[in-house]
């Protein structure tokens, strides 16, 4: 089974719930980062990492061969390529890598190279493994590295249970990283903000018909509105609520993870565990 840990915004604790998570199922579960922007879990499961690089498909341009015709400017939807006269110009900071360019090309004036774009790691910290990805520096293409954590850890063996760590938003990174999951958890936060947002990625979950439901993180620093919300006009459980807790967010800070601040809690974790499991089972029936 795959669980989707994700958040309208950042900031809400969607890596200390997917840590939790991690750390309640403690046998058969891999954790997959796929914050590949900003990626923390490792932050707080320290171990020795094995890295594998990974790159996307960029076309290379031979002008000898090339007869102009502008064919591969045309199919590009990204605007990554220009067909100027007798010249073609590349910009590999909008190619995505789909390979159209080089299938379409009548000469074979279009070859592909990979062009690096970031790396994988995983590691084990004793507890369970955690995999994740590390976009390079001035690059722009999350989707397909998360699309390679996601592939490596389908093949991580003994594995019952993937916690995929989304990324914040409601764009293609976390379109990317939800994509084919059995459910997604949403972690926000009692705020306006936090309300406004968990909104927007309600209705992105819609569209992608994803069984979903909620997590409120300082539960009790707010206002009811976001209760109200998911009870009254999304018709979204709300799994847990964590109360808001200064013992907490100084082990935080030390770099420890919320079981292990409060060990009281992996009781209420592992039930959300075991509720997701009969919502899925539910859907799987109907």
């Amino acid at each position: 089974m795959k669980i989707a840990v994700a958040s309208g915004k950042g900031g809400t604790g969607k890596t200390t719930v997917a840590l939790a998570l991690a750390e309640a199922a403690a046998t058969g579960v891999c954790l997959l980062d796929c914050d590949v922007e900003e990626p923390n879990c490792r932050l707080f499961a320290p171990a020795e990492t094995v890295s594998e690089p990974v790159g996307i498909p960029m076309p290379v341009i031979d002008s000898a061969r090339c007869n102009g015709c502008g064919e591969c400017a045309r199919i590009c939807r990204f605007h990554a390529i220009a067909a100027l006269k007798q010249k073609v110009l590349l910009f590999p900071e909008l190619c995505h890598g789909c390979g159209g360019c080089s299938r379409i090309c009548p000469t074979g004036a279009l070859t592909e190279q990979p062009r690096p774009i970031g790396e994988t790691g995983l590691s084990n910290n004793g507890g369970f493994p955690l995999l994740d990805g590390r976009l390079g520096i001035g690059q722009t293409m999350a989707p397909p590295l998360i699309r390679a954590v996601k592939d490596q850890g389908a093949q991580l063996k003994e594995t019952e249970l993937a916690i995929i760590d989304c990324p914040p938003g409601t764009a293609c990174p976390m379109v990317t990283a939800v994509r084919g999951v059995d459910f997604v958890l949403l972690v926000t936060e009692p705020t306006p903000f936090g309300l406004h947002d968990l909104k927007l990625a309600v209705e992105a979950l819609k569209e992608l018909s994803l069984p979903a439901g909620v997590i409120i993180n300082r539960a009790d620093s707010g206002d009811g509105r976001v209760r109200r919300y998911c009870m009254l006009e999304a018709h979204i459980p709300i799994l847990l609520e964590i109360p808001a807790r200064r013992d907490i967010a100084e082990a935080y800070s030390r770099g420890e993870t919320l079981l292990q601040a409060a060990p009281d809690l992996k009781p209420a974790f592992k039930k959300v565990l075991v509720s997701i499991r009969e919502m899925t089972t539910k859907e799987a029936v109907r």
